[in-house]
């Protein structure tokens, strides 16, 4: 098993600087750096069993991206968005002294991904869009939109654990412990109770989803999705809500001809506790 060792970098925003904070696995001189990004309400360590499982050959960069777990959280919130994102991973590029990193994303993290690996020159080499792609649907948005911003308090890590499977269903985890383990990540204590780890400032852009706003990032992130240069891989989980299965065929047909592969009996989006997930993340990055 690796060490995960912790890492910081100041990134800088319009009104001053921030600090994303981030987990390193591995052999911090290996020149193969995988980064991975997590999803809109997540943390870097939903990858610990994944970059646990990759650190023989990879080093595995895991942040908290800006608003969430360790990282600060932004002065204003309508900062929160794919720009600053974008600019914050940047610097942790830059950071790892890497030339070119892969990339690993779920959902908020592919999108990321996405609007780096479609950049003229990008660092990106293989770029892994977990349950995510330019077209996404509008139901499941407003459903995510839902829950996201809101402050829930819990009595209990049993309390937080059974709400947490309540909207995240779809990550299609097998065990009560990997249900907690995926919960207890996310909080932080208050007083005698739990609240979850993160900004409710992150939900403020998510208030203007409607149609037209989704049609006009779908058209961008196409286009960001044709420009890039690498090896794509699509995991879609089977059951998802927001990756429709002929959008992923679309992808595996224009722009850099995506390999796509479909996780059974799961939903927005898998997770990687397992090892048949694992695999496939280890197949498609150590292919000749």
């Amino acid at each position: 098993m690796s060490t995960p060792r912790s890492g910081e970098v100041r990134c800088l925003n319009r009104l001053g600087f921030h600090t994303v904070r981030y987990t390193d696995w591995g052999d911090p001189a290996n020149p193969r750096v995988l980064l991975c990004l997590h999803g809109l309400t997540r943390v870097g360590s939903d990858f610990a069993r994944l970059a646990d499982a990759l650190s023989d050959c990879y080093r595995v960069v895991c942040p908290d991206v800006a608003g969430r777990g360790r990282s600060d959280w932004l002065p204003d919130p309508k900062l929160y968005g794919l720009p600053q994102y974008s600019f914050d991973m940047t610097s942790l590029i830059a950071r790892t002294g890497a030339d070119r990193v892969d990339l690993l994303g779920t959902s908020m993290g592919g999108l990321i991904g996405l609007s780096l690996a479609g950049q003229p020159n990008a660092p990106i080499g293989r770029l892994i869009l977990n349950d995510i792609g330019p077209r996404m649907d509008l139901q499941a948005l407003e459903r995510i939109a839902e829950y996201v911003g809101r402050i829930e308090r819990f009595d209990s890590l049993e309390q937080a654990t059974a709400y947490v499977r309540s909207i995240a269903g779809g990550f299609g985890l097998r065990t009560d412990q990997q249900w907690r383990e995926l919960t207890e990540s996310v909080l932080r204590r208050d007083g005698s109770q739990w609240i979850f780890h993160y900004d409710p400032g992150i939900a403020v852009n998510l208030a203007d989803t409607s149609a037209q706003s989704n049609a006009l990032a779908e058209a961008k992130l196409w286009e960001l999705y044709d420009a890039a240069r690498g090896p794509v891989l699509v995991v879609r989980g089977a059951e998802s809500d927001l990756l429709s299965r002929a959008t992923a065929a679309e992808m595996a047909q224009r722009g850099p001809r995506a390999q796509v592969v479909e996780v059974p009996g799961v939903g927005h989006a898998p997770m990687f506790f397992d090892a048949d997930q694992i695999a496939i993340v280890r197949r498609f990055l150590l292919a000749s």
